[in-house]
């Protein structure tokens, strides 16, 4: 039995298998009508979301299981104080597989080691956003046609886009991948999600105009709201970047435009009726990623082993994460447990340095 916490618990080649089966269901929906019959999905979500729960939702049905559904914290046992370690393991008694999207960083690791089914990690704060990325995966590729050789832009919130930072541990993988990181100096992406990569295939810049005409993908975000602190702070940067014709201009004919949504400004809705937009179609394949992400967890559920996610290296340490984001900050008992990597020692939960 395994969990998918991160987009690097896949490797290249179940990204390859995830896609073909994606491409199939797409060209043989019918195949699957029945598939998971009898089956059950949990989706626990402590933070809002549209497209993520309910793409899960209609996945499972699609593929003829059922669903039990939490949408808001408030509305469980978390309002009381339990333990997301104490909640997963009495969800697991229910259901076969369980989707987790948390505010908290770490949380799905968390979970993971406590259920007793696969757990896919549907967002972790600021942190990473693995399902996302697979949806980003089969646009670009239906889009594209391969992997390589291309020029991504990555625009606005670099630092808590957890999007983000999982697209860029995917593409690293793939040959001659650059990528142009567009923010302002206070949303540049963070060092863990860099480390450890080739320096030579990261541009930072603040300006999207001259970004444009370099890029194969253009992906927008969205700064975030509910990840700043210091509302001025937010007021301050929340218009940084607004994508709209007169800034496509200079952009190339074969352009793709992905956005994880919501959106909120900062991309015109003029842009909408532009061919080379593609954000709402993500939003279609990430329902096909996520049907087959949960058809390979489930054949693989088949396999009684369980296997930890937790780094074999990794050791308890004495001193706390000090994350104010980090599951280890809120959770029962948790151990701060850390991992050298590139010799800086970091949270194995949120990957903050200790």
């Amino acid at each position: 039995m395994r969990s998918v916490i991160d987009i690097l618990d896949l490797s290249v080649a179940e990204i390859a298998e995830l896609l073909a089966t994606a491409n199939d269901i797409i060209d043989h929906h019918e195949k699957y009508e029945n598939i998971l019959r009898g089956r059950k999905l949990a989706t626990l979500f402590f933070e809002p979301s549209t497209r993520t729960r309910m793409s899960f939702e209609a996945a499972m049905y699609e593929l003829g299981g059922n669903v039990i559904s939490l949408a808001g914290g408030n509305t469980s046992s978390a309002a009381k104080g339990e333990s997301v370690a104490d909640t997963i393991r009495v969800v697991s008694n229910y259901v076969d597989i369980i989707a987790m999207r948390h505010y908290i960083e770490g949380a799905a690791l968390a979970a993971s080691e406590s259920g007793t089914v696969p757990i896919i990690n549907a967002g972790d704060g600021g942190h990473c956003h693995p399902t996302q990325t697979l949806a980003d995966l089969l646009t670009i590729y239906r889009e594209k046609g391969h992997f390589d050789n291309l020029t991504i832009g990555l625009c606005g919130d670099l630092k808590y886009g957890r999007t983000v930072h999982s697209l860029i541990n995917a593409m690293s993988r793939y040959a001659n991948v650059r990528f142009i990181l567009i923010s302002p100096k206070e949303l540049r992406c963070p060092a863990y999600v860099l480390e450890g990569k080739d320096p030579t295939s990261f541009i930072e810049t603040a300006s999207l105009e001259e970004a444009m005409p370099e890029l194969d993908i253009l992906y927008m975000t969205r700064i975030q709201k509910e990840r700043f602190d210091d509302e001025e702070e937010y007021l301050s940067l929340k218009d940084s970047y607004i994508l709209n014709n007169e800034k496509l201009k200079n952009a190339k004919a074969d352009l793709k435009i992905l956005h994880p949504l919501p959106r909120v400004n900062e991309i015109a809705v003029e842009v909408d009726d532009d061919e080379r937009a593609c954000y709402f179609k993500q939003t279609l394949y990430g329902k096909y990623m996520r049907m087959a992400l949960i058809l390979k967890l489930l054949k693989e559920k088949d396999n009684p082993k369980k296997e930890s996610l937790m780094p074999a290296d990794a050791i308890i340490s004495d001193v706390k994460c000090s994350n104010p984001k980090c599951i280890c900050q809120s959770e029962q008992e948790l151990k701060t447990r850390t991992i050298i990597r590139n010799g800086i020692r970091r949270c194995v939960y949120c990957e903050h340095e200790i």
